[in-house]
């Protein structure tokens, strides 16, 4: 099967190409982002070697149902989907910090619980929490966004106003968008089966506008849970049945790989590869209780290089 691993398209206007871990950016007549949603997949801020087939699209699609499922809490950047893998959208001023909102102490909170401390950001968790234990109520912590290489870092609410990254009142509302949009995204996922475990969101502005911008609840900033069992599994001690891309990170784990300095991304086979494959659309499934249409990717590049061309012509 054929994975886009990297694009390298010419677009009228296009001022810039930016490569994230997983996006292609282009910026077209610093006016709209053209946002490919390659298959890479990256893990520790690490991209892996192989592409994941179909990981791109299923990506791109949760995150424009649920940008419009939540544009009435909050204005965003999307303009439209000219390609199952591709999002057009306004080109806003990205502000510094990432939103991490948390209804369960699971994944790196949990690893920095255990380890002894009783505040994340600033916040205080109480004693005597369990693994995948849920919050009285949900929680932010904020991380800074790191340049390319490095990792992002716990900051309080406190840090944020006192550094300026954010003015006082912006980040206020920020924050408020940032609960409102997760509580929705809890409905959703709830109403299919699932619980949104915690997830992280970006906000930038257009003009005195705050919008949601870059992807919002997919299986790359987001970690869910199946609620079937979940108590269950909680009272034994046992691990939750989860959609999420930890497995992918517990598997690298496993095999001697964290992302520090000296160590080698262990072998991905076809088979393991085409699971990953299969957890992507299995939780585009149960997130939407749509069906996955898999478009054809005998050719990718010139079906998205068409699509694009087509709605660029429009605006």
């Amino acid at each position: 099967m054929k994975a886009l691993v990297s694009s390298g398209f010419k677009f009228p206007g296009q001022k810039s190409l930016y490569k994230g871990k997983v996006r292609d950016v282009y910026n077209i007549n610093d006016k709209y982002l053209l946002m490919v949603v390659t298959d890479r997949i990256s893990a520790f801020d690490v991209v892996l070697p192989k592409g994941i087939p179909y990981k791109g699209q299923v990506l791109n699609q949760i995150a424009a149902k649920f940008l419009d499922a939540t544009n009435d809490i909050v204005p965003n950047w999307k303009i439209a989907t000219p390609d199952p893998s591709v999002t057009i959208g306004y080109k806003c001023e990205p502000y510094p910090v990432e939103m991490i909102v948390r209804a369960y102490l699971t994944g790196s909170a949990w690893r920095t619980y255990k380890s002894g401390a009783r505040a994340i950001c600033g916040i205080p968790i109480p004693g005597g929490m369990r693994e995948n234990q849920k919050f009285d109520k949900p929680i932010i912590t904020p991380t800074t966004k790191a340049l390319q290489g490095h990792h992002d870092e716990d900051i309080s609410r406190d840090e944020i106003v006192s550094k300026g990254l954010i003015p006082e009142k912006e980040y206020d509302q920020i924050e408020k968008y940032a609960m409102e949009v997760f509580l929705r995204g809890s409905e959703i996922a709830s109403e299919h089966g699932l619980i949104l475990v915690d997830t992280k969101y970006e906000f930038g502005k257009y003009g005195d506008k705050i919008c949601l911008i870059d992807e919002i609840n997919t299986p790359d900033s987001s970690r869910y849970f199946y609620a079937d069992g979940y108590q269950e599994r909680f009272d034994k001690g046992e691990p939750q049945r989860q959609l999420s891309k930890e497995f992918v990170r517990e598997w690298l784990m496993a095999n001697g790989f964290q992302g520090k300095e000296g160590q080698k991304v262990p072998f991905m086979t076809d088979e393991f590869v085409d699971e990953i494959s299969g957890r992507y659309i299995e939780l585009y499934e149960k997130i939407t209780g749509e069906k996955f249409i898999k478009t054809d990717i005998k050719d990718v590049e010139k079906r998205i290089e068409e699509n694009c061309l087509k709605f660029l012509a429009t605006l």
